[in-house]
């Protein structure tokens, strides 16, 4: 049975990602800050008894060289990180140092440990930044905006540099944004629809957004973990974008959930306070390379994918 670590893995993807291998029989070992985390996408998912959750501090490379010695696993999944973009113009030195030196302990541990294990490392498209050409691709030029998208910038390239140098199994996810009902409550598309039923229920009065005519290339979160386990089952490692392919407005998501609820538009109130200090206009990938290496195929329109995520919040609403 193979081994897989994955470090983040109360959120979102970790969640999905421990349910993905523990279902092609991996045992699964996942990197907890403490016994405080909340587990809700394991309950959720029903999953949280079959994994071996053990605390660690990605900060402290001595604690990543004994879990990785004693666990001895085939791969890594690193997917922690602060990620919260408008966190990280309030706590950038934070951001930055949590999101690199993390990724370089876990880097030197595989070195000092065994240099066959496979690693696997969450890079974001908040990193292209100000995109001087749409689609964008692996290769596409990188204009940050954001401490946050800085921080993915040393991280990413960082995996690049060990992977040329010492020869490491090393790929990078470039994730563009990707959905679910497992998102934390302070990401935009989960925040809309949970207000947005609030509002049908008359316990909210208005949906309050900042700049709405920004456009994102959004996806369904399942699927893109596909894409995670697939990359790490090359024989040669590179770096994927893994994305729907097309982008849509704030505002047209908006719409679309409240029109779906039957919520009147004017309920939706821009605030110039809510805008970020710089943001992107427009961002979309292309998945070419992805769907040709990978064999991994995403059909979705957003619509489609916001009509599970509403359904599935309506369903676990708790008045």
């Amino acid at each position: 049975m193979s081994t897989a670590i994955i470090t983040g893995i109360t959120g979102q993807d970790g969640s999905y990602l421990a349910q993905l291998l523990l279902n092609k029989g991996y045992k699964v070992i996942g990197l907890i800050r403490g016994l405080s985390d909340q587990y809700k996408g394991l309950d959720y998912l029903g999953i949280t008894d079959e994994i071996t959750l053990v605390e660690c501090d990605l900060m402290d490379i001595s604690q990543i060289i004994a879990i990785f010695q004693k666990f001895k696993p085939k791969e890594v999944y690193n997917l922690a990180a602060q990620s919260s973009v408008n966190q990280s113009f309030s706590q950038p030195i934070g951001t930055f140092q949590f999101n690199t030196i993390s990724v370089f302990n876990l880097l030197e541990s595989i070195k000092i440990v065994n240099k066959e294990i496979r690693f696997y490392q969450a890079s974001s498209s908040e990193m292209f930044g100000r995109v001087n050409k749409l689609p964008i691709t692996e290769n596409s030029v990188i204009h940050p905006l954001s401490p946050y998208a800085i921080s993915k910038v040393a991280a990413h390239y960082t995996c690049i540099n060990y992977r040329e140098i010492h020869n490491l199994h090393i790929c990078c996810g470039i994730l563009f944004n990707h959905e679910s009902y497992l998102r934390n409550n302070n990401f935009f598309i989960k925040k809309v629809i949970r207000e947005s039923i609030e509002i049908s229920f008359g316990k909210r009065k208005i949906l309050e957004v900042g700049n709405i005519d920004i456009k994102r290339d959004f996806g369904f979160a399942p699927k893109y973990v596909e894409a995670m386990y697939l990359m790490m089952q090359q024989i040669t490692p590179s770096d994927y974008i893994i994305c729907s392919g097309t982008s849509i407005s704030l505002r047209e998501i908006i719409y679309y959930i409240f029109d779906k609820m039957k919520i009147n538009r004017n309920l939706c109130v821009v605030k110039k306070e809510y805008y970020r200090p710089t943001d992107i206009e427009d961002i979309y990938g292309t998945n070419e390379k992805a769907k040709k290496e990978l064999n991994w195929e995403y059909n979705f329109t957003f619509f489609e994918v916001l009509d599970i995520l509403i359904k599935e919040e309506l369903e676990n609403y708790i008045q």
